[in-house]
């Protein structure tokens, strides 16, 4: 669904490694590209993908007592299928 039109018209695909910090009330920190996929359309559409799914749900109780911001390090997979798959 939030394939890059432009992507797909070029055939782009790849693999890119995203660190996403997410505060205690479930708002985005940051988001960094920690390992490109070589294409910066499909690292932008990675991070746009994080931007349009925030806020996130506020972090457990077990969690913030230890941590105020938690970073989530994943890597996502633009495939021939134009599907986003997740590491």
């Amino acid at each position: 669904m939030n394939y890059p039109e432009q992507a797909r018209r070029e055939q782009l695909y790849g693999k890119l490694q995203l660190s996403v910090s997410i505060r205690a009330d479930g708002s985005v920190e940051s988001i960094e590209v920690s390992r490109s996929s070589g294409h910066r359309l499909l690292d932008a559409a990675a991070m746009r993908i994080v931007k349009l799914a925030g806020p996130f749900s506020p972090l457990p109780p077990d969690i913030t007592k230890d941590v105020d911001i938690l970073t989530i390090t994943r890597t996502w997979s633009f495939t021939p299928s134009d599907k986003l798959e997740s590491e």
